[in-house]
């Protein structure tokens, strides 16, 4: 049997990643090519325990998408979409990927803020398209492998310590009208001032601090029992011997992941940590573009891709690293702090993923947040969002719920 290079492997793995679905997207949308073209771009940001940044594309035939660029930390993401408005007014809604390759090297080597504002607007794009069309953006980017998606949360315990209080954890994450059965959460540190192992400048965990994480685990999987799923969370906070050591601690409890353990880049690092641990190793929410997730895809530096639509580009760029990551067998999960609008863009995303865990979430808590777009019941039951039947991204904002969290000097849709 022939053997192939990595050249080529790497070339036909290009090939695959937005392939066959694209061009059906392609076949779909010529009809209606040419029939319009975009006439404004608006901004607005909502401000609750984060801000969020929502982004309105207009055409000229009547029809709008809606989109979510990053909010918290948002410093300059607004001013960027405006800032691509010039380029964008004038073309066709539907040449979503020309439009994004258009932007030309600026997406390929900008500053966080632009792809950012760039993400926002190809998702407004594809609510659009979907509009235009009269079907969901799922159907558009391949159709759907599931009619609903697994939401995780970050309840946690208030001390992963006391036994009584991962109790009353789990009482009340059970009571919970979501329906969560999947959370993720850190750990607490130790005190340099009693553990002397302990040094607020270093990447590693004292041997008090790894005791601790293991009973705090363990005390978490005895109180919730194994119907429940836990993600272990850190942030890119370790060295490599460091969280080789955590992972071997949280092993016991059979954990979903242990995400961002190390710093965000590539480095030969990473595969060293997969091969030495047995608990699965996810990564990639700041992940911009496919050409960062790909050393981890081909050098085997994750078992999980992690990615955000609100950094990686949006719905095109983001299934292009999942199709990439489907030649090797690994599977998707998102991160997800955006408002409802960016977890309803990735449900409809989710769907079109064959190998798929579960996104991330801040709402489920009964508050405004989950109201932001028009529902007949909550967004989130039984721990899952049902991907909507509607054209687009299946939403409709509720004007009296943004209006009344517009973020300080914000106007609805000014």
């Amino acid at each position: 049997m022939r053997s192939f290079s990595r050249r080529e492997l790497l070339r036909w793995a290009s090939l695959a990643c937005g392939g066959g679905w694209l061009a059906r997207y392609h076949a779909m949308a010529a009809p209606a090519r040419g029939r319009s073209k975009i006439r404004d771009i608006k901004v607005m940001m909502l401000q609750g325990p984060r801000t969020y940044t929502l982004v309105k594309i207009e055409s000229d035939a009547g029809i709008f998408g809606i989109g979510e660029a990053y909010g918290s930390p948002g410093v300059g993401v607004k001013e960027q979409v405006l800032a691509l408005k010039p380029a964008l007014v004038g073309q066709d809604p539907l040449e979503i990927d020309r439009i994004f390759v258009g932007l030309g090297t600026r997406t390929d080597g900008s500053a966080h803020a632009l792809m950012r504002a760039v993400s926002g607007l190809e998702m407004a794009l594809w609510d659009l398209a979907g509009k235009t069309l009269g079907l969901p953006a799922a159907t558009l980017l391949g159709g759907r492998f599931r009619e609903r998606v697994r939401m995780y949360d970050h309840a946690a315990p208030r001390d992963m310590l006391s036994p009584a209080s991962c109790r009353e954890w789990a009482e009340k994450v059970r009571a919970n009208p979501a329906g969560f059965t999947a959370h993720k959460f850190g750990f607490p540190h130790t005190d340099p001032k009693t553990d002397p192992g302990r040094d607020l400048a270093n990447r590693q965990l004292s041997t008090r601090e790894l005791m601790r994480i293991r009973q705090g685990f363990e005390n978490c999987r005895q109180a919730i029992g194994w119907d429940h799923d836990i993600m272990v969370h850190c942030h890119w906070e370790y060295d490599l011997r460091t969280a080789i050591q955590l992972a071997e601690a949280v092993e016991p409890i059979r954990p979903l992941w242990l995400e961002d353990c190390m710093l965000v880049a590539y480095s030969e690092s990473w595969p060293r940590l997969v091969a030495a641990s047995r608990v699965p190793i996810c990564t990639g929410e700041n992940w911009m573009r496919r050409a960062e997730a790909l050393p981890f895809v081909t050098s085997h530096g994750c078992d999980i891709l992690h990615p955000d639509l609100r950094n990686s580009g949006g719905f095109l760029e983001t299934r292009r690293m999942a199709d990439l990551a489907d030649l090797y067998g690994l599977p998707m999960a998102n991160h997800n702090t955006g408002s409802l609008i960016n977890t309803m863009a990735t449900v409809q995303w989710a769907a079109s993923i064959r190998d798929y865990i579960a996104c991330e979430t801040v709402l489920g808590r009964g508050d405004w947040m989950d109201q932001v777009i028009l529902l007949d019941t909550p967004p989130i039951r039984e721990g899952f969002i049902r991907v909507p039947d509607q054209p687009g991204l299946g939403l409709t904002l509720n004007p009296g719920v943004v209006k009344a969290h517009l973020a300080p000097g914000e106007t609805y849709w000014g």
